[in-house]
């Protein structure tokens, strides 16, 4: 017979066996705390336009080098719970406004971390949590006045291409005006004069060689695909879509032909290309000038269609052929029968062109509404390309914030040191203990600056002691300048230097709250692990939208 071994008194004598739990201080918000801060200070070195990149291999060894946040959380695939806080906090702000992750990041390890100071020194939790609300609310009311510029028209290429350059100067420094120009081309291109934009507008294709420097834009959407048959241009393109493949239609029952003679078997096989013959030629006779299928196209199939001058398309991607149904305003037929009028697409030329060596096909679409630009990245590596499309997103989403919201507040530090001086001198004002946790959350706003100049490999303490000696004098758009050799600021408005108001507005509100719930937790339960296969993580269906 088994010993049987007691449990120890307590709580751990309500668990199954493996069960684990932390309480108090020590254990659970002290941990949780440092496990916040190391996260944060791992992203913290790729703020910035000097920041560095990091090189990711995810769980099905792809390889990521980049500074990008979001894109680093997304596949390290944090496990720790607090963490996991932080990293969606991070992922709200992507979804949010596409842009300021690493800000919701860095700022959250540097409240945490101020927080961990003020408890050891002897203040409650519920103290620090109360005096960081008031200074978030306080944050928020004050934002508004530091607003510099607004985005009068962003119609004007001109004057989107300065909007964007600042989100696209921290993933491609370098390269920022040539970049953040074709993006604001792309934009303007589609935005249409009611107002409503849409990022899934924007489309990137990538196509390896050359440099950076050859990326170009096009109106409509390009597919890296060749054209099947022998007509490689269309012009006023009628198209049919359909999603089986281009050959003749099988029937769904199975029989069986019993063929006595060559005869038989000649006028069986004629009988199926006449077939074929006439589904070719009734979509020809509907008007249509270009097929595009999304299964295999027959040999014969293509012979027809080459007799009748329709141009093949083929497209494997599910996805791919959504979209374009719903650029050219097709109908996707599931069996090859003629298309109505109504089902057809319609788009100004389709033709086959060539970029660097690739052979793409082009969806030209000069249309208002509903259009569809497209960005061709060129470049010399898969994972530079990966981290211009990377660039191109962020400045395709400052585009959007702006529509919504046409505000600008002073980049680089500007901003984060305005509110830290006005916030400190409100923490002055308020009796009671949360008063310390208020300047601790105008000190958390040094945090940024203070990244910049580190990144910049410039004294932090030097700089950020000139900021507030800048902002002291009342000049409230001073910031860092990351381009001098030493610790030195400049006023960002002149410099050009901008961020959305509402980047700002909810990564101050996403990292309180994200640093207030960690701070809220007292006790860790974790239960003991299920035993057993894992089930498969990821998507099921790779063919789904997002």
């Amino acid at each position: 017979m088994a010993l049987h071994v007691p449990k120890p008194p307590g709580f751990a004598q309500m668990l199954k066996d493996g069960a684990r739990h932390y309480k108090g201080l020590d254990e659970a918000v002290f941990r949780n705390i440092r496990a916040c801060k190391e996260l944060s200070q791992t992203t913290r070195t790729a703020y910035g336009p000097n920041g560095m990149n990091k090189m990711v291999i995810n769980h099905l060894e792809k390889l990521f080098v980049t500074n990008d946040a979001a894109t680093i959380l997304r596949e390290l695939e944090v496990q720790h719970p607090a963490a996991k806080m932080i990293v969606m906090a991070s992922h709200m702000q992507e979804q949010e406004v596409g842009d300021g992750t690493n800000f919701v990041l860095v700022f959250a390890g540097a409240l945490l971390e101020l927080a961990e100071e003020l408890l050891r020194m002897g203040l409650a939790v519920p103290e620090v949590i109360e005096g960081y609300k008031k200074a978030c609310n306080k944050a928020l009311e004050i934002l508004p006045d530091c607003v510099c510029a607004t985005a009068k028209n962003l119609h004007d290429v001109k004057e989107a291409t300065s909007l964007i350059r600042t989100a696209v100067m921290s993933k491609q420094y370098g390269n920022e005006d040539f970049l953040a120009k074709l993006i604001a081309e792309a934009c303007v291109s589609i935005f249409p004069e009611s107002g409503s934009f849409n990022v899934d507008n924007v489309r990137v294709c990538k196509i390896l060689g050359c440099g950076v420097t050859a990326s170009s834009m096009l109106h409509g959407m390009v597919f890296k695909k060749e054209a099947e048959g022998d007509v490689k241009s269309v012009k006023d393109a009628k198209i049919a879509v359909f999603s089986c493949p281009f050959d003749c239609m099988v029937t769904e029952t199975k029989g069986t032909v019993l063929i006595n003679n060559a005869q038989e078997l000649k006028d069986f096989s004629q009988g199926e290309e006449a077939m074929m013959e006439a589904q070719v030629k009734a979509i020809k006779e509907a008007g249509a000038n270009v097929v595009v299928t999304g299964g295999k196209v027959a040999d014969m199939a293509l012979h027809y269609a080459n007799k009748y001058d329709l141009m093949v398309v083929r497209l494997n991607s599910k996805w791919d052929l959504r979209r374009l149904c719903k650029t050219v305003g097709a109908v996707a037929l599931p069996r090859m029968t003629a298309p109505t009028p109504e089902e057809m697409g319609h788009c100004d030329s389709v033709y086959l062109t060539e970029v660097g060596d690739t052979q793409v096909v082009v969806f030209k679409h000069e249309k208002e509404e509903g259009a569809i630009a497209t960005v061709v990245i060129r470049g010399s590596t898969d994972n530079l390309m990966d981290d211009i499309e990377r660039a191109v997103d962020d400045g395709v989403n400052t585009f959007k914030v702006l529509v919504r919201d046409n505000r600008l507040v002073p980049g680089a530090g500007a901003t984060e040191i305005e509110l830290a001086k006005r916030i400190a001198s409100y923490g002055e004002t308020c009796p009671g203990l949360e008063q310390y946790a208020i300047k601790k959350f105008a000190e958390a706003f040094e945090a940024l600056p203070r990244a910049l100049a580190e990144n910049s490999g410039v004294k932090a303490s030097e700089l950020i002691s000139k900021l507030y000696a800048a902002h002291h004098e009342g000049k409230k758009s001073t910031g860092c300048d990351i381009e001098a050799e030493t610790a030195a600021i400049k006023d960002m408005t002149e410099a050009g230097i901008m961020d959305p108001y509402l980047v700002k507005h909810w990564g101050i509100k996403l990292a309180s709250d994200a640093a207030i719930t960690v701070l809220r937790v007292d006790q860790i339960i974790m239960a003991k692990p299920a035993g057993g296969p894992k089930p498969p993580q990821g998507k099921k269906d790779f063919d789904e939208d997002d």
